[in-house]
């Protein structure tokens, strides 16, 4: 099977052109190639499809081998694939996920795709939607008890449920501990997304993630998202806002007006390569 792997801010997917490659079991393959031993690692698989509906689709798979609605990374580097290795000589793209269209307009430079900014659509603000086990209608700033101790959650989905978390200090959180608690609590029936947060002041933030299937990661795009709309519900930062991740900064933007987010960010190749699918133990 022929890859390339690619990432967004340190956020790394394993993407396979479904054009000229077949995948008959996605979420072993997905499991396979993530491991950072016996694979090629990452934290998971994204396959690009033809679509009836937009230009292309993209399918992905967490490194556990479930299937993510959508990954705000991986669409990026799902735009500089198709464009740098001449799928489409577009500028401006339409892609469809689980979590459905995204309109991606692409910056090049020197015939390579540099920066691309995603329209992410609308946040999903409701209880029912996201989904949060909740007696509200929406979840800001709603306590939640994890492991004995009370947290304030605000929930946002962006195609993918996240729970945005404040905290005082990010740098000195135990993730590996605390993150798994998070995604399987019995309130969030579909697990979550944990974005723990600190305000540095109306136009920053810094986060860190714990990503529902995948464990903690570099960056996460819906993620980041997820914050800015939180952070501007709860009053905390303006509407345009710079999320500073592990991996990286990205910038984010609620158009309040139109109901609609959009993120612009960075997209890299590592490398291409060919790996033997047919030596899997599934």
């Amino acid at each position: 099977m022929k890859f390339t792997k690619m990432h967004g801010l340190g956020n790394d997917y394993v993407y396979v052109n479904c054009f000229e490659e077949k995948i008959d079991n996605p979420p072993a393959v997905a499991r396979f190639v993530s491991d950072r031993h016996f694979g090629i690692g990452s934290d998971g698989l994204i396959m690009i499809n033809p679509s009836k509906t937009a230009d292309f689709e993209m399918e992905m798979y967490n490194a556990d081998g479930s299937r993510g609605e959508m990954c705000g990374n991986g669409i990026r580097c799902v735009a500089k694939y198709v464009y740098d290795y001449g799928l489409t000589d577009k500028t401006q793209i339409s892609v469809e996920t689980l979590g459905g269209i995204k309109y991606l307009d692409l910056t090049v430079e020197d015939g390579k795709v540099s920066l691309v900014k995603v329209d992410m659509g609308k946040p999903k603000l409701e209880a029912d939607l996201i989904p949060i086990i909740s007696e509200r209608e929406q979840v800001i700033d709603e306590p939640i008890e994890v492991d004995g101790k009370e947290y304030h959650m605000t929930g946002v989905s962006m195609g993918n449920p996240h729970a945005v978390i404040y905290v005082d200090d990010v740098k000195g959180l135990d993730l590996e501990k605390i993150g798994p608690k998070f995604e399987n609590h019995e309130r969030f029936p579909k697990r979550i997304n944990t974005e723990f947060v600190h305000c540095i002041d109306r136009q920053t933030v810094e986060m860190r993630v714990w990503e529902r299937g995948s464990g903690e990661t570099l960056a996460c795009g819906t993620g980041a998202c997820a914050v800015a709309v939180s952070s501007i519900l709860n009053n905390l930062t303006d509407t345009q806002v710079t999320v500073k991740l592990l991996g990286g900064d990205l910038q984010i933007e609620w158009d309040r007006e139109k109901d609609r987010v959009f993120m612009t960010g960075p997209a890299t190749v590592v490398f291409d390569g060919v790996i033997d699918i047919t030596e899997m133990k599934e």
